[in-house]
């Protein structure tokens, strides 16, 4: 049963809107930086007159690269976030402790 009174584990409302915010800052970021490779990548071949296995391996490998990118962006800028929201030494509350 949960704890209804206190602080008991659970987030505080700044806490909940930072985590809130720290994960659309990650999926934004992330899927620019997909579309920007995707482009790179896929837009010679969607721009001019390749051959078929050209065209194709372009596409194809922009998508797969992109989307690579999209999680791993995604998860360095998640895991980045929780390791700056824990004290550098735990049970320590100031520097000079």
């Amino acid at each position: 049963m949960r704890e209804h009174g206190g602080s008991g584990g659970r987030r505080g409302q700044a806490e909940r809107d930072a985590i809130t915010v720290e994960i659309g800052y990650a999926l934004c970021s992330a899927a620019f930086a997909a579309a920007v490779v995707f482009g790179a990548m896929a837009g010679p071949a969607l721009l001019f007159a390749l051959p078929g296995a050209v065209e194709t391996v372009l596409v194809h490998g922009g998508g797969v690269l992109a989307g690579v990118l999209f999680a791993v962006r995604t998860v360095s800028v998640l895991v980045r976030f929780r390791r700056a929201a824990q004290p550098s030494q735990p049970g320590r509350t100031s520097p000079d402790s």
